[in-house]
């Protein structure tokens, strides 16, 4: 995969583990037919977690495809592979956990090109810091940093090299437009996020939290407008914190950011595949992408 020049935006794209086989279909489209992308933009990286991985957080995936299978798809085409780690909930014990420690070795040994980890409790930063210092990290978008001198703060942490902030400091143009260059290069924006209104974001994820480590707690009930109907990109557009193909290429890249997450656990590969038509793919190109990958015998997008 052609190395990205300077100036162009990255995608951070979901579902390691659960859309392995929608990514496995893409990617080598991706490759072969490079004039059916825009050449602004780039993948840097996949994330996600396996369904009974202790340390995870943000959302749960399903999938029981090996660590070591997924690794050897994203090394072939040099795309950077997360871990999502943010249980917000961890406790000292939890850190022995075997599966977890292995996976971080297996991500660590396999660092070419090198594999991160998205983090939010403490003492697994430091944690992994010491014990797997190869891995990058990642401040989570489950710190839900709503507050500009919060988000502050946090980019002058010299262990994370990408932080993630709350959607809704998104448009916060004149305070992201006052950081150093060094600074810029550390936000990463989450793009696609279902309800700006929403409220429940750090409950939501200390539910996911406490399912992942079984503990009690209550169930998290989505109370946003049409949380029903599951989420819709269409009404995720229509967020003012929403940033899309044209705001990347004319606001945040000439203000030197490059950073982009999408997010989309848990939503399926159909949803996922339209994320890739938006955010990757050419207007006249996005039939023949969506074709291809449609008539793939093996893959499962409902």
């Amino acid at each position: 995969m052609e190395t990205p020049h300077q100036g162009t935006a990255l995608f951070h794209l979901p579902g390691l583990f659960e859309f392995y086989d929608l990514y496995a279909a893409f990617l080598p489209l991706y490759r072969a037919h490079r004039e059916y992308f825009y050449d602004w933009c780039a993948i840097g990286s996949i994330y996600g977690a396996p369904s009974d991985c202790l340390w995870a957080g943000g959302r749960v995936e399903y999938s029981d495809r090996p660590p070591r299978e997924v690794l050897a798809l994203t090394r072939e085409y040099g795309i950077s592979a997360r871990l999502t780690l943010s249980n917000s909930l961890l406790r000292p014990e939890h850190l022995t956990d075997p599966d977890c420690n292995a996976l971080c070795r297996l991500f660590q040994e396999q660092n070419d090109p090198q594999n991160g980890a998205i983090v939010h409790a403490e003492l697994l930063t430091q944690y992994l810091k010491k014990n797997y210092p190869s891995l990058y990290l990642v401040s989570s978008t489950t710190k839900v940093l709503t507050d500009f001198n919060g988000l502050q703060r946090e980019l002058a942490r010299p262990e994370f090299r990408y932080v993630v902030p709350d959607f809704r400091l998104n448009r916060a143009f004149d305070r992201l437009a006052a950081l150093p260059q060094s600074q810029k290069d550390k936000v990463e924006f989450l793009c696609n996020e279902c309800w700006f209104g929403c409220t429940e974001r750090r409950a939501c994820y200390e539910a996911v939290s406490r399912k992942n480590l079984g503990l009690p707690g209550p169930e998290h009930y989505c109370s946003a407008p049409g949380a029903a109907d599951g989420y819709r990109f269409s009404r995720a557009m229509a967020n003012p914190s929403f940033i899309g193909i044209k705001a990347i290429r004319d606001t945040y890249l000439p203000r030197g950011f490059t950073q982009f997450k999408i997010e989309g656990r848990g939503l399926g590969s159909a949803l996922i595949l339209e994320f890739l038509l938006h955010y990757l793919t050419k207007p006249e190109y996005q039939l023949a992408v969506r074709e291809e990958l449609y008539l793939d015998t093996m893959l499962d997008l409902f």
